[in-house]
């Protein structure tokens, strides 16, 4: 099982120690770094600034939000951010939900997610491969535009760049299983939000054709520390703001997801009281098991029994949210 490190996205601006972090990850022989959006920075730009002080780490987006750019706009961002750092990209991938799709980037969200994922890789890999002009019939992202309020003008283009690579690896963020089970025959790796040892079941249908070689890349956060439920708290922070705000009340993918993973009536409490503004008492709601299954969490030989589980699954790359150069170098000699 590989490391990598996850720095997700910015806050109110950005993070001063990520850069550091990042390249003591490289120094400590971390496999890749991923960076994140969600309505506030990119991930492609913190990506490059990274690559650029950086020499061998792989650069992860994970994930990259479809609904910011069409698909031969994505591809351009990957084939040159790949030139630029020596094919090191790690192409992550996500839908997002309704609320940041229609809120944020004032597009509708796909009726047929699954359709609209898969017309968008296929564009993606046509630009890659760069066998000819890319062309899509698709019904969400048409090459040439054959709309009636267009010219009809439009004609299919081959990219004027040659791609580093053509099989550059594309990974898919997914929850649903129709969706993962969809990630396993289009994209090379998956890059599940909650992944617990403990419940494997739980994707092992959706993963039953994966292909050799495909990648599983959960995120995990983990901090080296003497007091487990206080390091618990920023896992419950964040799973309460994801499974009660990133979402709505009938609509909620995270929600949906922990409720799958046996946690449904939790779920729908920190949901519930998150909606009616009561957001601390939400986070406190969040169940310190699901919050401890799903993280690394407490005393180094706490930590050292825990990865043992991780590593004797199916997870080929644990991309871990760490705040400090300690708990990754631990982490680095409990997986050597």
């Amino acid at each position: 099982m590989r490391l990598g490190l996850q720095l997700g996205y910015w806050g109110r601006g950005p993070d001063p120690r990520h850069l550091e972090l990042a390249r003591e990850a490289e120094r400590l022989g971390y496999d890749s770094v991923w960076t994140a959006e969600a309505w506030g920075s990119d991930a492609f730009t913190a990506l490059a600034w990274i690559g650029a002080h950086t020499s061998r780490i792989k650069l992860g987006t994970g994930i990259a939000q479809m609904a910011a750019r069409t698909p031969t706009a994505t591809a351009m961002h990957a084939l040159t951010l790949d030139h630029l750092s020596g094919g090191r990209l790690l192409l992550g991938l996500g839908l997002s939900g309704p609320q940041v799709v229609e809120g944020w980037y004032g597009r509708p969200f796909p009726k047929s997610p699954l359709t609209a994922t898969r017309e968008y890789v296929d564009v993606i890999r046509q630009v890659l491969r760069r066998e000819g002009p890319v062309v899509s019939e698709g019904s969400f992202h048409p090459l040439p535009y054959p709309g009636p309020d267009g010219t009809g003008l439009g004609k299919p283009l081959k990219p004027i760049t040659h791609p580093l690579r053509a099989h550059l690896p594309v990974l898919l963020g997914a929850e649903g299983p129709r969706n993962i089970a969809q990630t396993a025959r289009i994209a090379d790796g998956w890059l599940p939000l909650y992944w617990s040892p403990r419940r494997t079941d739980v994707y092992q249908a959706s993963l039953a054709h994966a292909p050799d070689g495909f990648l599983i890349a959960p995120m995990a956060r983990a901090l080296v520390c003497d007091d487990v439920a206080e390091g618990l708290l920023p896992v419950k922070a964040m799973l309460g703001f994801y499974i009660g705000g990133m979402g709505h009340a009938a609509k909620n993918f995270h929600a949906d997801l922990m409720a799958r993973m046996g946690f449904e009536e939790e779920a729908r409490q920190v949901q519930r009281l998150f909606l009616e503004g009561r957001k601390e008492e939400a986070v406190l709601a969040v169940p310190d098991a699901f919050a401890d299954e799903i993280s690394l969490v407490g005393p180094r030989a706490r930590i050292a029994e825990r990865l043992e589980s991780w590593r004797a699954g199916p997870v080929t790359d644990l991309l871990v949210t760490a705040p400090d150069p300690h708990t990754l170098r631990v982490l680095a000699e409990l997986n050597s």
